[in-house]
Order: C-alpha cells, then structure tokens, then sequence
C-alpha cells in the first residue's frame, strides 16, 4: 500500500518522443524544414525575378516585331507614292505632248548644296552664309529647303559653292552611305533606328526611310530632320573639278547645276 501512494504522489512525466519525431501521446509527426529558411526566401525571390525577366525579354522581342512591321508598311507606302508620283507625272507630259501643250512639273522643293572653295579672300557675308548653311570644310555638303530666303542666301555665296536639286536616288544613296546622325554634339554613324527614334521619335520619325520621305517631300519637320543629319562629307569628284573660278554655265563649278547635281553626286560617293 505504500508503494502504491508513492507512486501516485510522485509527479507525472512528459510522454517519450519515438524515433522519427512521432510522439507517443500524439501520434503527429512534427515538420522538419527541408532546406534553411533563408535560402528557401532566395530560392523564391529568384524564380520570381526570372519569371519577370523571361516575360520583359517577350515583350521587348514582340515589340520590336511589331516596329519592324511598322517600318516595312511605312517603307512600301512612300514607295508607292513616289512611282504614283512619278507616273502622274508621265501621264501629264503624255497628255500635253498629245494638245501640242507643254507639261511644267512641280517646282523642286529642296536643294542639296556643297562648298567647292576655300576661305582665302572670302568675304564677310559670303562667310556667315556658309557657316548658316553648315559649310565650313570643301567638299561639305547639306539639305537645304527651296524658298526665297534660302535663294538669296545661295546668290550671296555663290562663287563658293555649287547646288542643284537632288532626286530620290541621290538622295537615299547620300543617306544610306554618308549618312551620320548628331547626337549630342557627336557624329554617330546611322547604325539602327532606335537612335533615330529617341532623337525624332517626337516628330513621328522612327526610321531611315522616314527621314528621307521627310526631305524629298519637304515635310513639316524638315528642318528637324536634316539638323539631325551631320553635313556630309563626299570625296573629290573622280576627274576633278573643271575649274572653280567660273559658273556652271561657262564651263566652270559653281552655281547652280539644277539636275546635273545628281551626275556630281554619284561622282563624289
């Protein structure tokens, strides 16, 4: 009888824990973690940040899609309006060679102009119409737009340059093969759009084909357009100029060549 209330008097122990976590009250095995808990929040955090990355590289990849598609529709379309342009233009000259008319075209609506001399006796007015028109180096040549100002500030420096109107050959092969962008005070080749599109993005400009569109047709951001273009800088014309001294109509450079401009160009590419 005395074993017995000491046993009853003596306090109650916590029940054993069986191998494998399983307590014998219970009967739940207790949860161990797998891996620390920092790692498995690094683990986490990067899964979502490549799952955010896969997806932005989607994006990115289908937008540029999607622009390179606008730039080839934006390309056909000016084609198709300079052979609609120029078949109009044919059918006009048709028609009045038929009346025993005459068919006077649209007058040009830009010139492209280059500087033929140096600065030797160079007068002051003659010199700041070269520095407005960028052309501070021989053989430097720029877009300008055809309007009263610009002609007599093409009479003015006239003995120093020559000019004429380019047609859409001059005009793409000038962009394509001496063709620099300014960024930044800096002359940056014309590598891809992206750049165009950052610096004339604004003005709905995104690509090449949309810059010389710009200046062929004389658009309203013209001046945009050919400010962002570095002025071009061509080789002497393979046979050399004739003589500089004296005007296009006498035998000589400078002046104006009107479409024998483009002749000029192929020669200094």
């Amino acid at each position: 009888m005395a074993d017995t209330g000491a046993a009853a008097k003596s306090p109650a122990k916590s029940p054993a824990k069986a191998k494998g976590g399983v307590t014998k009250k219970t009967g739940v095995a207790q949860k161990r973690p797998s891996v620390p808990e920092t790692l498995a929040k690094k683990r986490k955090l990067n899964k979502v940040r490549k799952t955010s990355a896969v997806r932005q590289r989607l994006l990115s990849l289908k937008k540029k899609a999607d622009k390179r598609r606008e730039i080839f529709k934006r390309a056909e379309k000016y084609a198709k309006e300079y052979r609609t342009k120029d078949l109009d233009n044919l059918r006009c000259a048709r028609q009045a060679r038929k009346s025993n008319n005459f068919f006077v075209p649209d007058q040009p609506k830009i010139a492209f102009v280059m500087r033929i001399r140096g600065i030797n006796g160079l007068h002051p007015k003659p010199r700041k119409v070269l520095q407005l028109f960028r052309l501070r180096q021989i053989n430097n040549g720029v877009f300008i737009r055809i309007n009263k100002s610009t002609i007599n500030m093409l009479r003015l420096a006239e003995p120093y340059i020559t000019w004429g109107y380019p047609n859409l050959k001059s005009v793409r092969e000038l962009v394509y093969k001496r063709g620099f962008g300014k960024v930044d005070g800096r002359r940056i080749a014309l590598t891809n759009n992206e750049m165009i599109e950052k610096k004339l993005g604004r003005f709905g400009i995104i690509c090449v084909e949309d810059i010389i569109h710009e200046i062929m047709t004389a658009g309203p951001h013209f001046k945009q357009a050919s400010n962002f273009l570095w002025y071009f800088k061509l080789n002497t014309p393979n046979g050399g100029w004739r003589k500089k001294n004296n005007h296009f109509v006498d035998g000589g450079d400078f002046g104006c060549r009107d479409e024998k401009i483009n002749n000029l160009i192929r020669r200094m590419l």
